[in-house]
């Protein structure tokens, strides 16, 4: 029989510097739970170079700003395939803390995990669906690379050593994500026209989405609103 040809691959696709923005800011509905002071009694690098700090599950600003949400496209790109950068995202441990508290990255782009504390760390990722790894840095500046090779939103990290540093990464086949900042703001630029879902995800107040459709070069603002749970 003749031979049948396989399907061709999707091109890559690059976010157009031109293309439509979805932006807008996520807020806290009611009173804020108050920071949580984090007792770092076990370790005196950690009392000394970080005194008085609160865990980042809730970071809550003016007019009920919220912080750390991550927000994203979790559908309407269709089969679109966004090459991933070569240049890696740094999650840093710097006075006892993760930084950033929550992050994205590509499928496929490195992430870059620092140890800039003269104190052991170590770097357990906990994924259901890529590969779980612990990686321990008992020196000041020891970097390693990990390269996440499936979609999962979101990983959790830990570090086993300091019970109280966590973080999280949004992994993704695309990179139409953000973090709101103190101020609650996030931006997705560089959005094709089209109909999409959009998900803003916090650790501790859940999930919501909405969907947005949004015509070439158009601005569109959105707004999430939280409530404790």
């Amino acid at each position: 029989p003749a031979a049948t040809s396989a399907p061709a691959a999707a091109a890559p696709a690059a976010a157009p510097a031109d293309g439509a923005t979805v932006s807008g800011k996520i807020t806290f509905e009611g009173t804020p739970p108050a920071p949580t002071p984090v007792k770092l009694s076990g370790d005196p690098y950690c009392e000394k170079s970080n005194p008085g700090m609160t865990t980042e599950a809730a970071v809550v600003g003016a007019n009920g700003a919220l912080a750390n949400v991550f927000v994203y496209v979790k559908d309407g790109l269709g089969n679109q395939v966004y090459p991933a950068p070569a240049t890696p995202v740094v999650l840093d441990q710097k006075g006892c803390q993760y930084t950033p508290h929550v992050f994205g990255v590509q499928v496929g782009q490195p992430v870059q995990i620092v140890n800039s504390d003269p104190t052991l760390h170590n770097v357990h990722a906990m994924p259901k669906t890529n590969q779980e790894f612990n990686m321990g840095q008992p020196i000041q500046g020891m970097k390693f690379d990990h390269t996440f090779t499936a979609r999962e939103v979101m990983v959790p990290f830990k570090c086993d050593v300091h019970g109280w540093m966590n973080a999280w990464v949004g992994v993704l086949d695309h990179p139409f994500y953000a973090v709101s900042a103190t101020d609650g703001a996030f931006s997705l630029k560089g959005l094709p026209a089209g109909t999409y879902t959009i998900e803003a995800w916090h650790e501790r107040f859940g999930t919501q989405t909405q969907t947005v459709m949004i015509g070439d070069k158009e601005s569109k603002a959105i707004t999430f609103t939280f409530k404790a749970a």
